[in-house]
């Protein structure tokens, strides 16, 4: 099937009308039966989105990923190719010409794209993270004007909140942003932006209150910013200990006109806005954990059958067996939990808790199962030559973007305490 043939079938599967019952509950099932209303059995249409990221992934991602990682240059032509299979922008309302899918189906896909190639992956689910606010906040114009340029053409976005001194801590952002007449004048610095030189447009969390002591609910504004708007300074890319082919740069915005019309919801909104992104893209995020997590269970089990050491396979010794089993354990509970935190928002709930639970919980995961694979491998594990190591490097980000392990603590043990003092 070509490209585009792919896309069309996506796309004309997307359009049928069907609601996954693994998405979202059925009332009515719930009254007849109980327990109905949420299975463990893909649809049909689930399925085929599942197999086309993954036949990607494996043909096309992992013969090139090594080379990516050397080079760290920008994957253009597998992301092209995603774009056209329909694997990337999955979540972008069909009003806007995108698939519509749920956050379920964009983290099967995730996996998928993950177990390939993380940096590719993270590369693609950029563009989910920055045009996530504009989903969930925008108005119809700017929807259609931003979300869908991005259906036209492979184009990439980014999420700008991150700066210098404050990363998990949002509301320290020195960023500015001036009203005068019908425009708004940015003056800031932000850091650590993933398709930072890459994007076509950014979401840009700054202050518009220039009180210090105003409440972060108020004292933030979310604006759409024209990544070839005049006084925007794009820095050098970042080479990273993991994820190389991932665009990461540091942006300087300097006297940066942003008409009133590009801002989301009203001043004062945006970090509500930007937070809320967080609920529908931490899943997603856990499940490309989960994909760098299989493919290291599956390679060092691979290795364990053909290694052998006294006389049998590695994987016949029970200490490297129990490993494996330990590994797969992981694997399967972190698959769950980023399954149950997109089922709740399909659902239509809050899913903060979940979402955290899965982001920390997939996040260590992948790390451990990384470093697990690596120590299977022995020596060969520590070299370039064999694949673990870069998946080892490519796990620690896990833990830090988007919310940091700790930061997950934070956020769980608060609604967790929370459900006790209601």
């Amino acid at each position: 099937m070509s490209a585009f043939g792919a896309c069309r079938m996506l796309r004309a599967v997307a359009g049928r009308g069907w609601r996954p019952r693994s998405s979202k509950p059925a009332p009515s099932a719930h009254a007849k039966r109980p327990g109905a209303g949420f299975s463990f059995e893909l649809t049909d249409e689930q399925k085929e989105f599942q197999a086309t990221a993954r036949k990607f992934a494996v043909e096309e991602v992992i013969p090139v990923a090594a080379q990516y990682d050397k080079t760290g240059e920008y994957p253009l032509p597998l992301i092209k190719r995603a774009w056209e299979l329909g694997l990337m922008n999955s979540h972008i309302p069909e009003s806007c010409g995108g698939l519509g899918l749920g956050t379920f189906e964009s983290c099967l896909i995730t996996e998928e794209l993950a177990y390939g190639c993380t940096g590719v992956q993270t590369a693609i689910e950029g563009n989910s993270l920055g045009e996530m606010p504009v989903i969930i906040a925008g108005n119809e114009q700017q929807q259609k004007k931003y979300l869908g340029r991005m259906i036209e053409e492979p184009l990439m976005c980014a999420y700008c909140v991150t700066e210098p001194g404050a990363g998990s801590d949002v509301a320290g952002i020195k960023t500015k942003a001036e009203k005068k007449g019908d425009e708004y004048v940015i003056n800031g610095q932000k850091m650590w932006i993933t398709n930072g030189g890459k994007a076509n447009w950014y979401f840009l969390l700054a202050r518009t209150d220039p009180d210090p002591k105003a409440p972060a609910g108020k004292a933030f504004t979310g604006f759409i910013v024209e990544a070839n708007s005049p006084g925007i300074q794009v820095g050098r890319k970042e080479m990273n200990m993991g994820q190389r082919c991932s665009d990461t740069r540091g942006i300087v915005f300097e006297d940066v006109r942003v008409p009133k019309e590009n801002v989301l919801l009203g001043e004062g909104a945006g970090f509500k806005i930007a937070m809320g992104a967080f609920d529908k893209t931490r899943p997603p995020v856990a499940a490309g954990a989960v994909g760098l997590a299989k493919r290291a269970l599956d390679e060092a089990t691979k290795y364990a059958l053909e290694r052998k050491t006294f006389g049998k396979p590695i994987v016949e010794h029970q200490a490297v067996s129990f490993m494996l089993a330990e590994m797969a354990m992981k694997v399967e509970l972190a698959r769950m939990a980023y399954q149950r935190a997109a089922w709740e928002v399909d659902a239509g709930r809050r899913n903060t808790y979940y979402a955290s639970i899965a982001k920390a919980f997939a996040g260590d995961v992948a790390n451990q199962v990384a470093t697990d694979a690596v120590q299977i491998f022995g020596g060969n594990g520590f070299n370039t030559e064999y694949p673990v190591e870069k998946l080892m490097r490519d796990a620690k980000i896990y833990q830090i973007y988007e919310g940091t392990a700790q930061i997950q603590r934070m956020i769980i043990a608060r609604e967790h305490i929370g459900k006790y003092k209601a």
